[in-house]
């Protein structure tokens, strides 16, 4: 079984959230239900929170768990420099961590066009909805098995 924590900052199932939806008015319950169902191999843990510490505290959960990260920065994107050190022990332990975000921020003001977690995650994922995270889901868990399945095989392991 493999285990994709994904973090998510503010952008859903709140007002002035991105997220889509399909009418019942909860983005963050709808993608959790999809992301929950997408692969019975992969456990998805789907967290949101407003909090920048959580969203750091998460990220060292997972290193410490060897879980495959997507993480959602939302507007800590643009200037949590804070939560984009904890980003880079993600990936310098070896994990997967996949940027994403429902819209494209290059497409939106200027300021957003930046980010500073990108230049430490493994891959970004934008533009693509729900999709997006669907496909950030996949490929970290595809990474974190065959990081999982390399260590064991390791004599070292």
């Amino acid at each position: 079984m493999t285990i994709v924590l994904v973090a998510s900052g503010r952008d859903h199932g709140r007002p002035g959230g991105r997220g889509p939806t399909t009418g019942a008015g909860d983005p963050a319950g709808e993608l959790r239900v999809a992301l929950e169902s997408l692969d019975p191999a992969i456990t998805v843990l789907f967290r949101q929170t407003d909090d920048e510490a959580e969203l750091i505290s998460w990220l060292f959960e997972a290193v410490e768990a060897g879980w495959g990260v997507v993480l959602n920065p939302a507007a800590f994107t643009h200037y949590s420099y804070a939560l984009r050190d904890a980003a880079a022990l993600v990936t310098e332990a070896g994990l997967p961590l996949i940027e994403v975000h429902l819209t494209n921020p290059t497409s939106r003001d200027d300021f957003r066009r930046a980010s500073v977690v990108s230049a430490v995650s493994t891959g970004l994922i934008t533009g693509l909805g729900f999709d997006s995270y669907r496909f950030a889901v996949r490929a970290a868990a595809d990474r974190a098995a065959v990081r999982a399945a390399v260590r064991a095989a390791s004599p070292t392991a």
